[in-house]
């Protein structure tokens, strides 16, 4: 049961995209609220709450991948 290499890196790419967006999602969301007199209050909310979807997505489809090339599905 040998590993698919190129199935492993891809879900390694994945899980770089994601670290990221883990960091930037949460501290543009407190950014939000801790600005609600500015009038970019709900872009900046909304942005926030679309990079932690992305991140969480990125990272389920990074294991996903990973547990692909490891298991050979």
């Amino acid at each position: 049961m040998a590993t698919n290499k190129e199935m492993l890196s891809k879900g390694i790419k994945y899980l770089a995209w994601a670290l990221p967006l883990l960091f930037m999602g949460p501290s543009l969301i407190y950014n939000a609220f801790m600005n609600k007199q500015n009038v970019w209050h709900y872009l900046v909310l909304a942005i926030g709450i679309m990079a932690c979807i992305g991140a969480m997505y990125l990272m389920f489809l990074g294991l996903k991948t990973i547990m692909k090339g490891i298991f050979n599905d």
